[in-house]
């Protein structure tokens, strides 16, 4: 049995990609892992290659999602993507997005979070 925030990551981050799909960007990849760490999903949006961060916040108490991404986190993401396109040289363009996260606190909203996505994040 999975540990309650594993499964808590996992619901936000299918959570995020339909949300992210309702906007019009197309799936490539979740949970690309690479040495120097996990890009949670990766999308097409027209013909630029799309990086997602996924932040799940309970509260904001400790500030929101994207405050929460060190420059130390970025350099990860951002080494990791490097492998990716490597990998996968057919992508000429590319961003890093995030999609900040909170649970809806709304008792009629059509959906269990509100989200807020920062483009070109950094």
């Amino acid at each position: 049995m999975k540990a309650a925030h594993l499964k808590q990551g996992e619901d936000a981050e299918s959570a995020a990609c339909a949300f992210l799909k309702k906007q019009g960007l197309k799936l490539v990849a979740t949970n690309f892992h690479s040495r120097f760490g996990e890009i949670d999903i990766i999308m097409l949006d027209k013909n630029t290659l799309v990086f997602v961060e996924v932040r799940f916040r309970r509260n904001s108490h400790f500030g929101g999602g994207l405050e929460s991404i060190t420059a130390a986190k970025q350099l990860k993401l951002r080494k990791t993507a490097e492998l990716y396109l490597q990998q996968n040289s057919r992508y000429k363009n590319a961003r890093f997005d995030v999609v900040s996260m909170s649970k809806n606190t709304q008792t009629a909203a059509d959906s269990l979070y509100t989200f807020n996505w920062i483009e070109n994040a950094f």
